[in-house]
């Protein structure tokens, strides 16, 4: 993958009770955070398991019984690189939780994709669509999305594992914490769901921020993002002012990435099991 993502996040009570997955997308990204999108893992020694199949990585992985069949609505050029999908989903059973994978099936490709889902589960409560994000590469699934896959077909969805959410409300007394995120890539055109982000900003003035990491910007950015654009990578000093005993971070990216900010991290004194990244490769 070509993006990276870290998460950050600040008194998030309950968060690690489960497992879920990050979108994958192809940048840097630093986020501080009370709630994560991500299969995770505590941080340790990284094994790089790209040759792995999808079923064989996620094998001991719960899934759900109910598998869906789906069928594509809607197309979108998210960069150049990247397609967002959307599926209107046949079966009525068929429900998520915010941070889940679906195991994806497509008519005559043996191979199963493992896709995580970039939409919310109210979505799919008010309109039956579910959306997955999905980078292009030679991997037959994804190869099949960004070359052959139209409006109106028809694939199977199955739901994978997540990591359980806590929203705020009185009867579990849970409160939002705070959440920040270094997003990082080559230019703004690859900065996926920026507009979704800026939004978050917006809705939640204090509790979610984000900076914006671009390293081979060539064209002058957009007014709307250049208060929120630094142009260059993330670097120890942008985390340092970040830590604390309850801070919570999540790493999202390639392999050589979140070695990187996991060293980084470790030399700016953040405890290992305060360290989590995903493990989608």
């Amino acid at each position: 993958m070509a993006h990276a993502t870290i998460h950050v996040g600040f008194t998030v009570p309950h968060l690690l009770r489960g497992a879920s997955r990050i979108f994958p997308t192809h940048s840097a990204l630093v986020v501080l955070r009370h709630s994560a999108f991500c299969y995770c893992t505590v941080n340790g020694t990284i094994k790089s398991k790209r040759k792995m199949d999808h079923l064989d990585r996620t094998a001991n992985n719960f899934r759900q019984e109910v598998i869906s069949q789906a069928k594509v609505c809607g197309i979108t050029n998210e960069s150049k690189t990247v397609k967002r999908l959307r599926l209107a989903i046949a079966n009525k059973d068929f429900t998520f939780k915010a941070g889940q994978w679906v195991d994806f099936f497509i008519p005559g490709v043996s191979v199963v994709g493992g896709f995580s889902i970039c939409s919310s589960p109210g979505l799919l409560e008010r309109e039956g669509i579910l959306e997955l994000a999905v980078k292009h590469t030679a991997h037959p699934p994804a190869h099949w999305i960004h070359t052959e896959c139209t409006l109106d077909s028809e694939v199977a969805l199955r739901v994978g594992a997540d990591l359980q959410g806590y929203q705020e409300g009185k009867r579990n007394g849970y409160k939002m914490g705070t959440v920040k995120l270094y997003y990082s890539a080559k230019n703004t055109s690859e900065l996926l769901f920026k507009k979704n982000i800026l939004g978050l900003m917006n809705a939640f003035p204090g509790k979610i921020t984000c900076r914006f990491h671009v390293t081979q910007q060539s064209s002058q950015i957009c007014k709307e993002l250049q208060p929120h654009v630094t142009e260059r990578r993330i670097s120890e000093k942008d985390l340092e002012k970040h830590v604390s005993k309850d801070t919570l971070w999540y790493i999202c990216g390639p392999p050589p990435m979140i070695e990187s900010i996991s060293k980084l991290l470790s030399n700016i004194g953040v405890p290992r099991n305060c360290v989590f990244f995903e493990k989608w490769w």
